[in-house]
């Protein structure tokens, strides 16, 4: 296997985009989505980039790549079809020791870019090792008919209980077995169908007195 599967918490960290187009644009989004601060370094930035900075904070460089772009920075996207400047950018990346993307060129990447699948907090990461990115869209559009909103849901309501639990002093391992039990009861199966009297039932048989899901899920969106 040539690639480490890893999420990257970039919350708040520095990333650059090189490419003011459509690509370019794809990134930032996702960027910005994970708490990024952007900035985006092209001759030319399009309409759309550029209407984007003024809701949200992105800084923006008309102008050409620099190497010096790079100082501070966390990792770096290249998203242009300037063949040199994608070498320069994997080149300065490589040096200064920099996490660097370059789009459809693998070979010029320290890391690759999985397709996604997310509902809430559930994130499936889907990636064939850059050789086939039209096939990794496929099976993302697959699982994407299988994994709905019910799964972002269950997971916020999984999250609400874990942090009650451990408030009320349970370890991790003394409730692993309650969380078990809700799976495999169907709990998520029930938030499919918005069975709420159903699943306050299994929360109060499986967990106690004190957990009922309008509660836990009001609690979770406030933190």
């Amino acid at each position: 296997m040539r690639y480490y599967p890893v999420n990257l918490d970039i919350r708040n960290q520095n990333c650059l985009v090189v490419g003011g187009g459509g690509v370019g644009k794809r990134k930032i989004l996702t960027l910005l989505e994970c708490g990024a601060r952007v900035t985006v370094v092209s001759p030319k930035i399009s309409n759309e980039i550029k209407a984007l900075s003024k809701d949200r904070h992105i800084e923006l460089k008309e102008r050409n790549y620099r190497s010096s772009d790079l100082e501070g920075m966390f990792l770096v996207i290249g998203a242009t079809d300037n063949e040199e400047a994608n070498r320069q950018i994997s080149n300065d990346a490589e040096r200064a020791r920099i996490l660097c993307n370059i789009a459809d060129r693998p070979q010029e990447c320290s890391f690759v870019l999985p397709a996604i699948v997310k509902q809430g907090d559930l994130v499936i990461a889907i990636s064939t090792s850059g050789k086939s990115p039209a096939f990794a869209k496929r099976l993302r559009r697959k699982l994407s008919g299988e994994f709905g909103p019910e799964y972002g849901k269950f997971l916020d309501l999984m999250g609400a209980i874990r942090n009650k639990l451990l408030q009320n002093g349970k370890s991790p391992e003394a409730h692993k077995h309650m969380f078990e039990q809700l799976i495999d009861e169907g709990l998520l199966e029930l938030i499919k169908h918005n069975n709420g009297k159903r699943i306050n039932t299994l929360l109060e048989r499986v967990l106690g007195e004190g957990f009922a899901l309008e509660d836990l899920l009001s609690t979770e969106s406030k933190e």
